[in-house]
C-alpha cells in the first residue's frame, strides 16, 4: 500500500476516534432536566422581548382576576429572589377579557405610581382571601386608596390613552408568545414554560431556562 494512502487511512481512523470520544463525552455529561416541547417550548422567531433592557428577563403573564395567579404569587416572589444577577423578573397583565381589562389598567397605574412591590400580594389577598368586591376599576381604585395611593391620580393613569396603548401592545405580544392562560412564564421572548405538574415546577423550569440563557449571553 502506498505510504500516502496509509497516512490518509491512519488520519481517518484518528479523526474517527476523536469524533467518537467527543460524542461519548457529550453523552456522558449531565442530561438537561427539562425537554423542549414538553416542559417548555421554543417560540418561533423573530423573538421579541418585553423590554429593551439588556438583562435576561423572566416575564409572568398574569391577572389580578385569576385565582391561579393568586396561588402562584408567593412562588413567583421566591423565584424573583432566586434569579441570578443579570436576570430581571417582570409582570405583564393579560387583558384576556372585558372582565380582566380593569385589572390590567390597575397594574399599569400601580406600576407608574411605584406601588406594585407593596400592593401586588396585598391585592390578591384582599380579593381572594378576604373576599373584598374588587372587580371594577372603581373598586380597584378603592383598594389602592386604602393602600394610601391617591385615588384621583390612580384613575387618571388607569384610564389614560397611554394605558390603552399599552393594553394593545401587550396583548399583541401575548399573542405572539402564544400564551393562552395564566399564569404563564416567558423567558427572554424565546421560551415559554409549557406542560408542568405543579406551579413550583413551572418556577423551576423558568429558573433553569433563565440561567441557561444568561450563560449563553
Amino acid at each position: 500500500m502506498p505510504k500516502r494512502i496509509a497516512r490518509l487511512q491512519l488520519f481517518a481512523l484518528l479523526l474517527g476516534g476523536l469524533v467518537l470520544t467527543s460524542t461519548c463525552s457529550a453523552q456522558s455529561g449531565t442530561a438537561a432536566p427539562y425537554t423542549d416541547g414538553v416542559e417548555y417550548v421554543t417560540l418561533p422567531g423573530p423573538h421579541q422581548r418585553y423590554s429593551s433592557e439588556g438583562k435576561v428577563e423572566v416575564v409572568e403573564v398574569f391577572s389580578y382576576g385569576c385565582i391561579h395567579c393568586a396561588h402562584f404569587a408567593p412562588i413567583a416572589e421566591q423565584l424573583r429572589k432566586e434569579l441570578p444577577a443579570g436576570v430581571k423578573f417582570k409582570l405583564m397583565p393579560a387583558p384576556f377579557s372585558d372582565a380582566w381589562l380593569p385589572f390590567a389598567r390597575a397594574y399599569y397605574a400601580a406600576r407608574q405610581l411605584g406601588v406594585v412591590e407593596r400592593t401586588h400580594l396585598a391585592l390578591f389577598k384582599a380579593k381572594f382571601d378576604q373576599h373584598y368586591p374588587i372587580n371594577t376599576l372603581g373598586e380597584l381604585a378603592d383598594f389602592y386608596a386604602r393602600e394610601h395611593v391617591n385615588r384621583a391620580e390612580f384613575m387618571r393613569i388607569a384610564t389614560s390613552a397611554d394605558a390603552t396603548a399599552k393594553l394593545k401592545s401587550d396583548l399583541a405580544l401575548i399573542q405572539k408568545w402564544q400564551v393562552d392562560g395564566t399564569p404563564t412564564l416567558v423567558i427572554d421572548g424565546k421560551y415559554r414554560v409549557a406542560t408542568v405538574r405543579t406551579q413550583e415546577e413551572m418556577a423551576a423550569v423558568a429558573l433553569w431556562l433563565a440561567k441557561r440563557e444568561l450563560h449563553g449571553k
